[in-house]
């Protein structure tokens, strides 16, 4: 599970290093995300539930986490927490 984060917006994407092949993503530009008048932090929530509903509708349930060398605090934490909370491991 590999995260980006500009100032505004946060992606994130499911990644099969081996095959080099993105199975899954989600960011804060998506119309479900993008449409709401949230904070920051709450948008990485919702791209945290939406990339492990799609990760569990792949089949996929455990992972790596990648930062990015991010510090694991604030947007980065908030989608990793509910990245978990969706059924992901990490």
């Amino acid at each position: 599970l590999s995260v980006f984060r500009s100032n505004k917006e946060i992606y994130a994407s499911l990644i099969d290093d081996k095959n080099s092949v993105t199975i899954c993503s989600a960011s804060s530009l998506e119309k479900d995300v993008l449409n709401k008048k949230i904070t920051k932090i709450e948008k990485a929530a919702l791209v945290g539930a939406l990339i492990a509903e799609r990760a569990v509708a792949s089949g996929i349930k455990k992972c790596a986490f990648d930062r990015n060398g991010y510090l694991y605090h604030g947007r980065v934490k908030s989608l990793a927490d509910s990245a978990r909370e969706g059924g992901l491991n990490f």
